[in-house]
């Protein structure tokens, strides 16, 4: 340190010491905002993970139904066994079946309503609604 000649306060000398601690507070700033992007991938993934598995379980579920010795109950204790073993048995509560009619071909419809899954306390909150079709034979 080298002292001012005017007021005889000492004065940084070199560029080094006047940025002194710049490093810590770029450490918390980036850390901070880069934990906050891995929290929202994180968050993200799940997401898509349990839709992704569910749309599974309600498709496998309505072709298991549509089997001939099969009945719509069957798809749906198939979809809530499917559920239940992959992820767990909350994301199952809510299974429902139909048969609908779609361009005059009769179709059984899986349709499962789950919670959203979410890590901590920040992140999308309420259901999702997946659906699973198969062709049901005359």
């Amino acid at each position: 340190m080298e002292f001012s000649p005017r007021k005889g306060a000492p004065r940084p000398s070199t560029q080094r010491e006047r940025e002194r601690g710049a490093a810590t507070v770029d450490f918390a700033l980036i850390g901070g905002l880069l934990t906050v992007i891995f929290l929202a991938i994180v968050q993200l993934t799940l997401v898509l993970h349990v839709r992704n598995t569910l749309i599974d379980a309600a498709s496998s579920g309505a072709r298991y139904g549509t089997l001939a010795d099969r009945s719509p109950a069957d798809a749906a204790a198939r979809t809530t066994s499917l559920i239940t073993g992959a992820i767990n048995s909350a994301y199952a509560q809510d299974v429902s079946v139909a048969r609908i009619e779609q361009g005059g071909s009769p179709i059984l419809q899986v349709t499962v309503r789950a919670p959203i899954p979410v890590i901590g306390l920040i992140g999308p909150s309420g259901t999702m609604e997946v659906t699973g079709h198969a062709a049901l034979t005359s």
